[in-house]
């Protein structure tokens, strides 16, 4: 077995915090083992001052980390499962997937007022498109306004006044101890989070055996298997950050749930649909979601924006 492993991740404050979780369980299990944090900066995070969507293209937040993992700089790469494209370089994969933390996203307000409680043109910061078509068509009044940087930026910016509120994802929050800041947990009838939402991805070379033996023990299967139906979703969909996009899987009682989302830009135009299945077929489940989708009038809208 390695005596040393170098884990890749973003130099993000979350992301940090999430790789040093993974570090945490891996040292737990195999207390011999020397183990490095690798930070590595990526195109997502040096470009600040557009909306994701204006920068264009897929893997913003990973391509930078899976070129060092193709190099063997590093030995895997931990990843907010949400940030991988559906399409891997052929020679990686993302073979462990821990435990999901919470999907939804969160909303935070100045004065700890609800979303619905907001006074008309209120303004609203977010820059993924999925939150604000799904909030326009909650909420038409509401005013968006662009929001980028890290989780602790994003609630700096917050608390000195320049936005009324902002959605966050929960999962970052309760990561970073902040699950205190929030105002609501948004229902997933109103929010339909992002695919892979709270699940965190250890992707890894293909043919490195050792390594994904040695992260096993990390694996959860309904995580596994919910995952593996929202990412066949996004896969059928060629989803990206141009188009809004949402989805959850659930597993519960060995029965597979798995709703589906794909919004024009200001939110008056939805698709959404969901299905139901055995976990087994979960690829075929999101797929097939994906396809009923489609064929209800998502197509023009990808047709449009791509």
């Amino acid at each position: 077995m390695k005596k040393t492993i170098a884990i890749g991740t973003r130099a993000s404050q979350l992301a940090i915090a999430q790789a040093k979780w993974v570090m945490g369980r891996m040292s737990a299990h195999y207390p011999d083992l020397t183990i490095n944090l690798v930070e590595i900066k990526t195109k997502g995070d040096k470009i600040l001052d557009k909306p994701l969507s204006a920068i264009g293209g897929k893997g913003l937040f990973v391509k930078e980390i899976e070129e060092a993992l193709i190099r063997k700089e590093i030995d895997f790469a931990v990843h907010s499962l949400k940030d991988v494209p559906a399409e891997l370089p052929n020679n990686l994969c993302i073979s462990i997937l821990p435990p999901r933390e919470d999907p939804r996203d969160a909303f935070l307000s100045n004065g700890n007022i609800p979303i619905e409680d907001l006074p008309e043109n209120s303004s609203v910061g977010t820059s993924s498109l999925r939150r604000s078509a799904q909030l326009l068509r909650f909420r038409s009044d509401l005013k968006i306004v662009p929001l980028r940087g890290n989780l602790d930026t994003r609630i700096r910016k917050l608390q000195r006044l320049e936005y009324h509120g902002i959605i966050v994802a929960a999962a970052g929050l309760k990561r970073l101890c902040l699950a205190d800041a929030i105002t609501q947990y948004l229902p997933v009838d109103v929010m339909l989070p992002a695919l892979g939402q709270g699940t965190l991805g250890l992707e890894l070379r293909e043919d490195d055996i050792e390594m994904r033996d040695l992260l096993e023990f990390l694996d959860h299967y309904e995580t596994r298997v919910e995952s593996e139906a929202e990412r066949s979703l996004l896969f059928e969909l060629k989803g990206g950050c141009q188009i809004p996009i949402g989805g959850l899987a659930r597993l519960k009682d060995g029965r597979l749930r798995i709703e589906g989302l794909v919004a024009d830009l200001d939110g008056k135009t939805v698709f959404r649909d969901l299905i139901y299945g055995s976990p087994e077929d979960a690829r075929e489940i999101g797929a097939t979601l994906a396809h009923m989708l489609l064929d209800a009038g998502a197509r023009k809208i990808l047709q449009k924006y791509y």
